[in-house]
């Protein structure tokens, strides 16, 4: 079997060569078959994950999540088939791996010393640290010492263990079975409980949607995430685990996972972040239908369109920069002549031209760039033009980098303002810092509105038009 075959040629290339005379005394005997020739011959590699955004969950275009992609790769890797266990909570998921249902779990967990006694933990892949959280507007507590309240973690959590190993006194503390960390989460913000812990990658993910949660004080220092297997004298799977996690960082693709994960989101900003989810009920309203019937036309997700908008503009139509950029998907005057708006302030041909013109973009990266990522080159393009984008894929290339993965090139544009990096390029300087926090922005409103709205949510074919904005941009002579 190929499976077999490629997963064996793997193992024994990161084991030391067993010697003849133990080889030919073996032979005499009926081995155990060991794990890693097992998963070849089955042609299957099972993995227990938990729902969650940092882990596993589902949408219009099948599964998805961080885990979700490593563990793929790991089947790819195998040449095996990936089949995913998922659970919804922490005491289920290590029951899997207690009753032999499955060969691996991967669910962002935190290599605690009291877990390493009980499971072995494949080579850690990420840091993070463990939040106190709070709501925004309470009295912020500062230590140990200001926790006046309920605090609720989750059960049998690495959280649990850190408390446990602190043996806070009069800390009130509870677990609970009942409820995730998105979950106690909600609590907080809806007044159930004071606090909870969350660990920092989480927290990162959810700040976008909730901004009123608050961070009052960090409880633990940086902890390792790692891929856990059971205890046996075994070492067959842990070896292949540890050459597939080089080799995923040696290729660059674990890079690239992670930062589609969770690249764009590793700042937060608490005004913005408010404003936007504000705008989303107040003012999206207004133009939504028009986002999606030119999404629609020119096949762009709508709220990909959106969050563009609200980048360039806030979603004001009568938006103009010190450059002369206008309305509210802020065109130049030549880009709206040439994708045929007649007017920058009438909301409608705005977003029609700026639909337009991205998929123009888009069309433009060439083919052999794959998605996200050709979204993101085309997004920068639209903010900083192609020229410079190529400017800056060279400039990646010439660096031993790719030039065709975003979190590699998005590196590079600044450098397209330092003189000894543009003045060889052909189409000069360029902010190109100012392109990269253009992407990352869009990419966590467009994360943001996904959740608003769910993967499937379109308007009525009957909608309200929005209101005109009075237009006065027809003057040809209009400067850029």
């Amino acid at each position: 079997m190929a499976a077999t075959k490629t997963i064996m040629s793997k193992y024994y290339r990161v084991i030391t060569c067993i010697s003849v005379l133990f080889l030919l005394t073996a032979c005499q005997f009926e081995q155990p078959k060991s794990q890693a020739e097992i998963i070849g011959e089955t042609g299957k590699i099972r993995v227990g994950t938990i729902y969650g955004p940092t882990s596993y969950y589902l949408t219009s275009e099948g599964a998805a999540g961080f885990e979700y992609e490593l563990a793929s790769e790991l089947a790819r890797y195998l040449n095996v088939e990936l089949e995913i266990v998922p659970v919804y909570d922490l005491a289920e998921l290590f029951d899997l791996l207690d009753t032999n249902q499955v060969d691996i779990l991967a669910a962002s967990l935190t290599a605690t010393d009291a877990r390493k006694k009980t499971y072995r933990f494949a080579p850690s892949y990420q840091n993070i640290s463990e939040k106190l959280v709070f709501k925004q507007g309470n009295e912020r507590p500062r230590d140990w010492a200001d926790i006046q309240g309920k605090l609720v973690i989750t059960a049998k959590s690495s959280h649990q263990e850190t408390l446990e190993k602190l043996n806070l006194e009069n800390i009130d503390w509870e677990t609970t079975t009942e409820q995730g960390p998105e979950e106690l989460i909600q609590a907080v913000l809806n007044d159930e409980i004071d606090y909870t812990i969350v660990d920092s990658n989480v927290l990162a993910i959810n700040r976008r949607i909730f901004p009123n949660l608050s961070i009052g004080f960090t409880v633990s220092e940086e902890l390792e995430l790692g891929w856990a297997i059971a205890q046996t004298q075994d070492d067959s799977l842990y070896a292949l685990l540890i050459d597939f996690f080089g080799s995923l960082h040696q290729n660059g693709e674990f890079a690239r996972i992670e930062d589609k994960y969770f690249g764009h989101v590793k700042t937060f900003d608490y005004v913005d972040t408010r404003s936007f989810i504000e705008s989303i009920e107040h003012t999206l309203p207004d133009y939504q239908a028009w986002f999606e019937t030119y999404a629609k036309q020119y096949e762009i997700d709508w709220r990909l369109l959106a969050a563009q908008s609200y980048q360039e503009s806030h979603w004001d139509p009568r938006a103009k920069s010190p450059t002369g950029v206008r309305g509210i998907m802020m065109l130049t005057l030549p880009t709206a002549k040439q994708m045929g708006v007649k007017s920058r302030l009438d909301a409608e041909q705005n977003i029609r031209g700026g639909a337009r013109y991205f998929a123009s973009l888009h069309s433009r990266i060439p083919d052999r760039i794959t998605e996200p990522d050709r979204t993101w080159f085309a997004l920068a393009a639209y903010n900083i033009g192609l020229g410079h984008l190529e400017d800056a894929r060279r400039i990646a290339q010439s660096q031993g980098a790719n030039p065709d993965k975003w979190h590699q090139v998005k590196r590079y544009l600044p450098l397209l303002q330092k003189k000894r990096f543009y003045k060889n390029t052909r189409y000069g300087y360029a902010r190109g810092n100012e392109a990269v926090t253009y992407v990352e922005n869009i990419r966590r409103y467009y994360d943001s509105l996904v959740w608003f709205f769910g993967p499937d949510h379109q308007l009525e074919p009957e909608f309200t038009q929005p209101a005109q904005v009075k237009s006065d941009d027809s003057s040809v002579a209009e400067s850029l």
